[in-house]
């Protein structure tokens, strides 16, 4: 009898405009709760933004501060979303409706339609239609943003089935 192969992990992509201070917030929160849940493994996460202005730039230092507040890293670095990310990945979780235009720019042929979805859609206890952008405005934004970000990464891992073969 042969051991069974080992299922490809979950690919998760979470995208904003300038993927700096949402998108990766919701990576670095999701892969904390995906350690958490001893389920790391069964996971490749990122994050990209549809605007290239920050390419290369660390987490705002707000979100970055928020975050830490919290108890989560602030890793990462802002890069473009790419055509190729729309194939590559099972989950491209969008932050707002102008995030989903510019990310429908890229699937022209609407192949990708399916794994295109609002992050929101998986909180169960904040009632949300996006999750706004707080870079104009003060901390009870970030604190929002992260509320928001816990709510649906909380949901979203519990939406996906283990992948271990125990």
């Amino acid at each position: 009898m042969t051991p069974e192969s080992p299922q490809p992990p979950y690919r998760v992509l979470f995208v904003c405009m300038g993927n700096i201070c949402r998108s990766p917030a919701a990576e670095n929160v999701f892969r904390q709760q995906v350690a958490d849940a001893g389920r790391s493994a069964e996971f490749y996460i990122d994050s990209a933004g549809t605007l290239d202005y920050h390419e290369g730039s660390p987490p705002d230092p707000r979100m970055a501060r928020t975050l830490k507040s919290h108890g989560y890293p602030a890793d990462g670095f802002a890069r473009p979303l790419k055509k190729a990310d729309l194939e590559n990945f099972d989950w491209v979780l969008y932050m707002d409706d102008d995030n989903r235009r510019e990310i429908n720019r890229l699937d022209r042929d609407r192949s990708q339609q399916q794994k295109i979805r609002p992050f929101v859609e998986y909180c169960s206890e904040n009632h949300a239609s996006h999750v706004p952008d707080p870079y104009q405005g003060g901390q009870e934004g970030f604190e929002l943003v992260l509320r928001l970000i816990e709510d649906a990464g909380r949901g979203l891992l519990a939406s996906l089935p283990s992948r271990t073969n125990s």
